[in-house]
């Protein structure tokens, strides 16, 4: 077992708990809280003075490990762009655990994140939550080997395939492909067919075993996503959301149904539907009571930023508490894994982050980030 003592415990779900001790046990949180607590049968015990400890941030969208900075086509397996339509690739078969922004990720207090396929397809495959151990096989790091079903809307299909004289050509084009797909998986669930991996794919959203993993920026799209979700009763995760302040009170009818993550709001206007990029989208959605994950979308803004971006949102307007929840517990729930992470509680895994200030109202640094009750990362000059 392993305790840490006198620490600050921010559990997300309740109150801080000053002074307190937090014991692991086979990588579960065993017991939190303050007062008189036995230690002696612990293995190892940390002194916690004067830090915060926080659960594990989550990271609901990135490229971790198949967009691998500074490398290139070589290190570039998200985007299958020889065809449109390739919902039967699996975003773990891409990952490579020794990417440099796993390391990034941890020493950023960063111990889970959804890896997803690129944007560049209309359907581009089935995703993936990892727990971020760095240099460990994929296997040992899988949560979910299935966890959604990425789609995209806007921009990029266009780009990569209409420009190429393939469909889709249009926003029409595209929800009109991702319609037909949904009918065609219709009719094999509901037919004695020969196994087909992309139809299966689909179908496994179609059921409501996945959720569709949406990217979209501009309200237009966000509302063709919801329009699609709405048309065939299946689970919506809409990615992006970067107008999402344009149509808050809209998005409020959809807050108990459908799930958001908001970003990377740090990037640049580098296209047309960015054009309207703005950090006031956080707290204009907390303001309609629309709950939502903060992402990177690493390597697009480095994982490392995640912190940033939560206090970039704050200044902003955005209540702190919301932003901490953004990157632990509201993002759990926006994966479906709020069951074992997201916060501080027993039994759920012990993944934490020990931090020398608050990390987001004092700009606290990671000191020590664990991951199933491992010490994943150590700062040198720490305890």
């Amino acid at each position: 077992m392993l305790a840490i003592q006198n620490v600050t415990i921010i559990p997300v779900t309740g109150p801080p708990i000053n002074h307190a001790t937090l014991i692991i046990e086979n990588g579960k949180v065993k017991f939190f809280g303050n007062g008189s607590i036995d230690v002696s049968g612990c293995e190892e015990i940390i002194n916690g003075e004067e830090k915060i400890l926080t659960p594990g941030w989550i990271d609901a969208h990135t490229h971790l490990g198949i967009d691998e900075e500074g490398y290139g086509w070589e290190g570039a397996d998200f985007n299958e762009t020889s065809e449109a339509m390739t919902p039967h690739l699996r975003a773990i078969d891409g990952v490579n655990p020794c990417d440099q922004g796993f390391v990034d990720a941890i020493q950023a207090g960063i111990t889970t994140a959804q890896v997803l396929p690129g944007s560049a397809n209309v359907i581009g495959g089935l995703t993936a939550v990892v727990k971020v151990k760095p240099s460990a096989v994929v296997e040992n790091m899988v949560m979910k080997e299935e966890a959604g079903l990425k789609m995209a809307l806007g921009e990029n299909p266009k780009k990569f395939h209409g420009q190429q004289g393939r469909a889709p050509v249009t926003r029409m084009g595209v929800a009109a492909m991702i319609r037909e797909s949904f009918v065609k998986a219709s009719h094999y669930l509901e037919t004695d067919q020969p196994r087909n991996l992309r139809l299966e794919a689909i179908g496994k959203v179609l059921e409501r075993k996945l959720p569709l993993c949406v990217h979209a920026h501009r309200a237009d799209d966000i509302m063709t996503a919801i329009r699609i979700a709405n048309e065939f009763e299946i689970d919506l995760h809409v990615e992006h959301v970067t107008e999402g302040h344009k149509i808050a009170q809209h998005l409020k009818k959809y807050k108990e149904r459908y799930k958001f993550s908001v970003g990377p709001t740090l990037s640049s206007r580098k296209k047309v539907e960015l054009g309207n990029i703005s950090w006031e989208t956080y707290s204009t959605l907390d303001e309609h009571g629309v709950p939502f994950a903060i992402i990177t979308d690493h390597p697009v803004i480095p994982i490392g930023q995640l912190q940033t971006s939560t206090q970039l949102a704050v200044k902003a307007g955005l209540d702190g508490n919301v932003a901490l929840e953004g990157v632990t517990i509201r993002a759990a729930e926006v994966l479906g894994v709020a069951d074992r992470i997201g916060s501080i509680e027993v039994g759920k895994d012990a993944d934490f982050v020990l931090w020398d200030k608050h990390p987001i109202k004092e700009n606290g640094r990671a000191v020590m980030t664990f991951v199933d009750g491992e010490m994943v990362y150590k700062e040198e000059s720490s305890i």
